[in-house]
């Protein structure tokens, strides 16, 4: 029988795979010549070029593009007039499939300090389109950012609903739906006991929107935090004599820090310390976009608030920054820009560093076989030309560079 689906003769970086596909493979620059075949929505195998794979039912030419590990978004709101608040199956429908054009596989759904019935809600509708997804990138499920956040740091989440952590409301989210991740200040009253029971039942913990002090994040790293929300952005920063909430991330390698690279977050000097303080292996790209990610300047909302979106920047009526209208594509353009890596070093902070951020890097982020099928085709200016899904073409910017083979019984 023939396999599902073949990439031939792309180039993926050596380190995105277990070994080579061949000896006699070639290597150069870190990227190594590569087929890649897929069978039941999972990697079939990895090949060399002088060993293609038998015939597919559908062939997909790579030949002067890159294969990589579909992107993982593990933050973001909304894009093409979505909300993840919306609490809308149709919605996240919309938002998988804007995201799919964008390379992005798979993504955490990410709510934002509301009332709790509008939280419970955003996640169970979560839940009904995971039990029913449409063609795009997968929902991996709901990373929950506040209520449990500081009054000092609100970025742009409503600052009259934060709350302190209230393990009943948890505990009612968690049986609404997928809840993968939570965002939270760790100094809050409270905090410390949300953050055992969310790390009991394997949920990831980022600390965010905090006005924590250095040893207040160390001690709940010593907890199981494991993630910074947008690095730099809603923190406590950092001074020589109190490092603060960021000098924790910076320094403790238990934490993978999160990372806005739209140049607005955070100045391109910025993403470059960040980068040498933590490396590829504990950075994760994020896009923290919202509802006008995808479409032009103008007028629009969040939680409820006004968002003037110009000049590439979303900001409240106050000029407070209002999330962004990122793409994970362009966030990788950025992060080689501002650090100088190429794209075989600095592949891993748009897909496996992620995955592996929230607990799914033996899933998605790798070439590995039996791993999903979730992959991104770049061209030479790391343009995405083709997002594949669990085995399945879900965008193709090239079409006749696909081919299909008609089998007879």
């Amino acid at each position: 029988m023939p396999t599902q689906l073949a990439i031939v003769n792309g180039r993926a970086p050596v380190t995105a795979m277990p070994s080579t596909p061949a000896p006699t493979t070639q290597t150069t620059g870190g990227m190594v010549d590569v087929s890649v075949t897929a069978n039941g929505g999972r990697i079939a195998g990895l090949h060399a070029p002088s060993g293609l794979p038998p015939t597919a039912l559908t062939t997909l030419d790579a030949e002067g593009y890159t294969v990589l590990p579909g992107f993982v978004d593990v933050h973001i709101h909304g894009s093409d007039g979505v909300d993840v608040m919306d609490a809308s199956p149709a919605g996240l429908a919309t938002l998988a499939s804007f995201l799919a054009t964008h390379g992005v596989t798979s993504f955490l759904a990410t709510t934002m300090t509301a009332p709790h019935d509008a939280i419970r809600n955003a996640v169970a509708a979560v839940a009904t389109y995971m039990a029913n997804p449409s063609a795009g990138a997968r929902i991996l499920g709901v990373h929950v950012e506040g209520p449990y956040i500081s009054p000092h740091f609100p970025g742009a989440q409503p600052a009259s609903l934060i709350r302190p952590p209230n393990l009943t409301e948890f505990a009612e989210l968690l049986a609404a739906g997928p809840v993968r991740m939570i965002t939270l200040a760790p100094e809050a009253p409270g905090a410390h006991a949300l953050i055992r029971a969310a790390v009991a039942v394997g949920i990831t913990v980022a600390l965010g929107h905090t006005n924590a002090s250095y040893e207040e994040c160390q001690a709940a790293s010593a907890l199981g935090v494991r993630q910074a929300t947008h690095t730099y952005n809603a923190m406590r920063g950092l001074h020589h004599r109190e490092p603060g909430a960021l000098g924790a991330v910076l320094s403790n390698d238990a934490l993978y820090a999160q990372l806005i690279a739209d140049f607005v977050h955070v100045h391109p000097a910025g993403i470059q310390i960040l980068a040498r303080c933590k490396g590829v292996e504990r950075m994760v790209l994020i896009t923290d976009a919202m509802r006008a990610a995808g479409l032009g300047p103008g007028d629009y909302e969040l939680g409820g608030q006004p968002v003037k979106v110009a000049d590439g920047e979303c900001r409240l009526a106050d000029g407070v920054l209002a999330g962004s209208i990122l793409t994970m594509d362009q966030a990788l353009r950025n992060f080689i820009a501002a650090t100088g890596l190429s794209l075989a070093e600095a592949w891993p902070v748009s897909s496996r560093t992620p995955a592996h951020s929230i607990g799914f890097g033996a899933e998605v982020g790798t070439l590995t076989p039996g791993a999903y099928a979730d992959l991104v085709l770049l061209d030479a200016r790391l343009q995405v030309v083709a997002t594949v899904v669990a085995g399945e073409i879900v965008y193709l910017r090239d079409a006749e560079r696909k081919t299909q083979t008609m089998m007879t019984a």
